[in-house]
């Protein structure tokens, strides 16, 4: 396949539904914030601001215990000690924070979805109280949608999974929850220039029982009522997350974890998005003499969405949900210097690919499957130099009946119905994922590291784009549709100072997914409601060299984190059946951190990112048809947009009262104000004349500031 082009784009901005709201009632900020149901400004628009800031965190395990750790790959994250600098609009936020990591991409400006070694952000599993979480974002991505006042610490597996985790083809992020504290009450609260939210924990019984409530939400639906303009638009989200951790005897814990969000963007008559997250999970924790343990868990996760637009001639109504409830049985064995895992789930899912009614006319797909996994995995230290860790998983998915299954031709056409009896199984896909890791000591602080991980993934989800949205639509593996399954190896090198000032380390990596799917050409996903005629399924490889260099003590902190990568697919029907770089192959990402503790009550911290430009497919030529131009697409992704990157900058004081601790947040993000491509259209010229790429982005130059308060 030939290089990638790169186009020249002519320049706009996008404009947000209540620009003019937020200056009208706040002059003093210069700022708003995206509206996922956006209108397009002309050409000669002046320049928006939007209210957003990141900041950066730390990761809390220390380089040494980096060093030493024998899981490949793995970040482990710590919020109790993360930085003080904000993130987005004041808050700490897991999500853009796992997103300066190497290896780790942002899909887009709006966005808390990460694409990781060449992976989507769909072939991720999120995990909140072992729950799975489908939608991570609100307000489009702008905010997190896990409020960080609720969350105890995260692991990030980057494609190199121990054996008790599955369900993802790419990467799991494994976040837990905060208990209360079971010895006294503490509360806290954070006012910000678009939302606020509170927090309340404390015993109820001392030393036994203890609980934990958080809830957040915007308040520009409050503003856009006080504006004759905005009247009849709506923006807003809530979540709550509870917990309760009941210590029933010395041996025995109970834990009750619930997590809610919401969100709806409307504007007026024209487009009314809304999805929901739900996830809840009751574990019971049992403790065994010489620090083995056993966890029995009940899990429920649910994702929605519930959609309408009106808008330049399309007139639709769109649905679609994934619900499953499990069951888990977790074994952890500490035998001396060995550690063994073993464990079992059993889940069902309900996936509504799509329901919805487009005109006059209604059409839906829904289906259910049964999935099953097994796994033991053991941590080994056979001599003093080498630590390993070896797994095994065995997944089984089976789709039940109930619903419509189909063969489809080469063409994308029905060529036989089938209809199966309820919770009769159609077919069983049956899949074994070893997965083993090595660390070797060379020296006290240089060690080698090297991996191998199998993972399959059954939930499927399908995009006319690279970044993740409400319209995407999800299916499940079937009768004809094959489970994911991606292999990866990787090996490296790690080096720690002496005094743990530094740490270095070089990572390679190669990854081949089988069954990967894309969109046929042409379609998209509201062409036709059986899903498997849109699709068509390939191979996929992804390789590249991470590397990351620490300063991790002393006033001034950070890390440089360079990532060289390719992201490619192949499939027949697409692109001739040629090779081509898959929607999110970026060739260059640097992510550059510094934090600088000024006094006692100031910290500063930086951030520059950089990215090359994302593949996107383009018109190669065009054709009219009665009174209409048709464009005709000759190769897949051929041409790059182009690069991107930004400034974060912040500030923060803080200062310890008697009994409450007062925290005031500043920050500008993108402060040399670039405007970075976010979405590429192509517009005719009058009468058909010409065709050129328009570059639509979304921020400039945002200020923002928050003040907290805890007790």
């Amino acid at each position: 396949m030939a290089s990638p082009k790169v186009l020249t784009f002519g320049k706009t901005q996008i404009y947000l539904v209540f620009l003019s709201l937020i200056r009208t009632f706040a002059p003093m900020f210069t700022g708003s914030i995206l509206l996922f149901a956006l209108l397009m400004a002309p050409d000669d628009a002046d320049t928006i601001r939007t209210e957003r800031i990141d900041e950066v965190i730390v990761t809390s395990n220390s380089a040494r215990q980096r060093l030493q750790s024998v899981q490949a790959g793995a970040e482990q994250l710590q919020l109790k000690e993360l930085t003080t600098a904000p993130q987005l609009f004041g808050e700490t936020d897991i999500m853009r924070s796992i997103q300066l990591l190497p290896g780790i991409k942002a899909e887009s400006d709006a966005s808390s979805s990460f694409q990781v070694r060449g992976g989507t952000s769909a072939q991720n599993l999120v995990l909140f109280d072992n729950s799975p979480v489908y939608n991570v974002g609100h307000l489009a991505g702008l905010f997190s949608a896990f409020n960080n006042d609720a969350l105890a610490g995260a692991t990030l597996y980057k494609g190199l999974l121990p054996a008790q985790y599955g369900g993802a083809s790419s990467a799991v992020l494994d976040i837990s929850g905060r208990t209360g504290d079971k010895q006294q009450w503490h509360g806290g609260a954070t006012i910000g220039l678009l939302s606020a939210k509170g927090t309340i924990e404390g015993p109820i019984v001392k030393d036994k029982l203890s609980f934990l409530v958080t809830a957040r939400r915007t308040y520009l639906d409050a503003f856009l009522k006080l504006s004759d303009d905005f009247k009849d638009n709506t923006l807003y989200f809530y979540d709550v997350n509870t917990k309760i951790d009941w210590t029933v005897t010395p041996h025995d814990q109970l834990f009750l974890s619930f997590f809610t969000g919401y969100d709806r963007t409307a504007l007026q008559d024209m487009i009314d998005i809304r999805w929901r997250n739900l996830t809840g999970s009751l574990k019971w924790l049992h403790h065994f003499h010489g620090g083995s343990n056993a966890q029995t868990t009940l899990l429920y996760s649910s994702y929605e969405n519930n959609d309408g637009v009106d808008f330049m001639g399309l007139n639709l109504w769109y649905k679609g949900h994934i619900r499953q409830a499990s069951f888990r049985q977790d074994f952890n064995f500490s035998l001396g210097r060995h550690e063994l895992k073993a464990g079992l789930q059993s889940s069902l899912l309900n996936v509504k690919s799509a329901e919805w009614q487009v005109l006059s006319t209604y059409e839906k797909e829904q289906r259910r499957a049964w999935e099953n996994a097994v796994w033991l995995n053991t941590t080994l230290k056979p001599f003093e130099r080498l630590t390993a860790t070896a797994g095994l998983r065995l997944s089984t998915f089976s789709p039940l009946g109930g619903s419509l299954y189909y063969d489809i031709s080469p063409q994308g056409e029905i060529d036989w119905y089938y209809s199966y009896k309820k919770n009769k199984i159609v077919k069983t896909h049956i899949v074994w994922e070893p997965r083993v890791s090595f660390n070797f000591s060379l020296t006290p602080t240089l060690n080698v590291k090297a991996a191998y991980a199998r993972m399959s993934q059954n939930i499927h989800a399908l995009r006319n784009q690279s970044t993740s949205t409400p319209f995407d639509r999800y299916t499940i593996s079937s009768n004809i549709v094959k489970p994911e399954i991606a292999d990866q190896i990787s090996a490296g090198i790690f080096f720690v100072t002496p005094d743990e000032t530094y740490d270095f380390s070089i990572e390679g990596y190669y990854r081949k997914i089988d069954n990967v799917l894309d969109y046929r050409d042409g379609k998209t996903f509201r062409s036709e409601i059986e899903i498997e005629r849109l699709i068509l399924p390939g191979d996929g490889k992804a390789y590249g060299v991470e590397f990351l260099a620490r300063k991790n003590n002393g006033r001034f902190t950070g890390w440089l984190g360079y990532t060289l990568s390719w992201s490619k697919a192949c499939i027949d029907g697409i692109n001739g059946g040629r090779w081509y770089d898959a929607n999110n192959d970026r060739r260059h990402d640097i992510n550059l951190v510094a934090m600088y503790r000024l006094t006692r009550r100031w910290n500063l911290s930086a951030a520059w990112v950089f990215n090359s430009g994302q593949a996107f497919t383009a018109p190669s030529g065009k054709y009219q048809m009665i009174d209409n131009w048709i464009y005709y697409y000759a190769e897949r992704n051929g041409y790059r947009a182009p690069d991107y990157h930004r400034l974060d900058v912040s500030a923060v004081w803080s200062k310890r009262y008697r009994r409450t601790t007062h925290e005031w947040v500043f920050g500008i993000y993108n402060l040399y104000n670039r405007y970075n491509p976010f979405l590429i259209n192509f517009e005719d010229g009058e009468q058909g004349a010409g065709t050129r790429a328009v570059q639509y982005s979304l921020f400039g130059i945002v200020p923002s500031v928050s003040f907290n308060i805890n007790f």
